[in-house]
């Protein structure tokens, strides 16, 4: 049995040896042997390394993206709550407004800049307004289904956020107008938004005239956009805001009576509340419409539009009445909803036809002439200040031409008839 041991473990040996070469007589196939051998072993290892390193990266990518997604998430957000918080869309009405009282206070040229900027202006202002008035209001606009999902009452942005945004844009927009327009715009635009934010919106709660208090508001933008163009306010310069102050009033009758439940669950005190029937709200909105029927004359007769334009206005303000005579007729949501919607078109047209058959400001013109007049005068003033400094300047330098030995021209002959010698210096 140990015989057949050793012969299996020579033949063992054996084998090895045909297999494995002798690292003393064959080194180098035992050194490409161990390293085809280490190769093998340390490949396993580079593979998972590279596979660690592939899913770090994939990792890092997947977090930059969700950080750029939750970035661009979060601006999508804020801006969304901003636009809402500002009411847009009826800060645009605001700064049309603003901007048609530019145009009109302008004289033959409009200063394209300076409208800009007044548009800028207002329209922060308004924005500022508008979000101070969300803020009062969080708790009333929770209860009515028009407002409960804006901003603040679904808690999509703080009350503390909300203030600070109305206060920096508030403050940057009357910054502009006081820098780029004048002090009369900017004391318009601070003074809307105090009466609008600090007066109309507490109003709201308390008494019926809140809806004249607020018609005050929209009438003040036209006269901030004649004070930036024209620097001061003259009696042609009140046929828009006056335009404004009496349309609203059918316009908000219109629309109080047909949310009334709606303003009543919210806690605000309308006109339509104490008028079941709807005749006296009705009554209002027709006699507002009746004192803009001779708007479009005045226009005319002030020097502001062409006559055509008086017809123009006179046409529309007969449309809007007829709508309220039907609402004073047979008060109804169907008529109250007619006058709103004609109340909507009335206001655009209105304006376009007073843009479209304006005349330039003459004394803004005027203003213009006096002004250049005066520069130039005091252009050349200051043209004769600067030539008579420089006259006595130069009077004052010392001359610099060296005098020199005189001359004398005589005749060579030493005569004492000929001539006196002249010299020249």
């Amino acid at each position: 049995m140990w015989r057949g041991g050793a012969t299996a473990a020579y033949a063992a040996r054996a084998l090895r040896s045909r297999l494995l070469p002798d690292p003393i007589h064959h080194p180098v196939a035992s050194l490409a042997l161990i390293a085809s051998t280490r190769a093998s072993s340390s490949a396993p290892s580079a593979a998972a390394a590279n596979n660690v390193v592939e899913e770090a990266a994939a990792a890092a990518a997947v977090s930059v993206s969700q950080q750029a997604g939750s970035v661009s998430d979060a601006l999508r957000h804020y801006g969304r709550c901003y636009w809402e918080l500002s009411k847009a869309r009826l800060s645009a009405l605001v700064v049309a407004t603003s901007g048609a009282g530019y145009v009109l206070g302008s004289g033959n040229i409009v200063d394209i800049a300076g409208l800009c900027c007044t548009c800028a202006g207002t329209m922060m202002v308004a924005a500022s307004a508008n979000t101070l008035n969300q803020v009062f209001e969080i708790k009333n606009d929770a209860k009515m289904k028009r407002t409960m999902r804006r901003p603040l009452p679904s808690g999509r942005i703080s009350p503390a956020h909300a203030a600070m945004w109305a206060t920096s844009v508030g403050a940057t927009g009357t910054a502009l107008l006081a820098w780029k327009a004048n002090g009369l715009a900017a004391g318009l635009a601070a003074s809307n938004l105090v009466l609008y934010a600090f007066v109309y919106t507490p109003l709201k709660q308390i008494h019926p005239v809140n809806t004249w208090v607020g018609a005050v508001v929209g009438a003040i933008p036209p006269l901030l956009g004649w004070a930036a163009a024209c620097t001061e306010l003259s009696l042609n310069a009140m046929i828009l805001p006056a335009a404004l102050y009496y349309w609203q009033i059918p316009h908000f009758m219109a629309l109080a009576y047909l949310c009334r439940n709606d303003y009543l669950a919210g806690g605000y005190r309308m006109f339509s509340f104490a008028d079941p029937t709807g005749k006296r709200t009705a009554w209002v909105s027709l006699r507002n419409c009746l004192y803009m029927l001779p708007l479009g004359l005045f226009a005319y007769n002030w020097g502001l539009t062409s006559e055509w334009f008086g017809v123009e206005a006179s046409l529309l303000t007969m449309g809007l009445t007829i709508g309220a005579l039907s609402f004073v007729l047979e008060p109804s949501p169907k008529t109250a909803r007619r006058m709103f919607y004609g109340s909507l078109l009335y206001l655009p047209a209105f304006m376009a036809g007073l843009l479209l058959h304006r005349l330039p400001n003459k004394q803004n013109a005027h203003n213009l002439a006096e002004t250049s007049e005066l520069g130039g005068v005091l252009y050349r003033a200051d043209l004769q200040d600067n030539e008579r400094a420089r006259q006595k300047h130069e009077d004052r330098k010392p001359s610099r031409v060296q005098s020199r030995p005189p001359v004398a021209y005589a005749s060579v002959a030493p005569f004492p008839f000929l001539p006196v010698p002249i010299y020249e210096s």
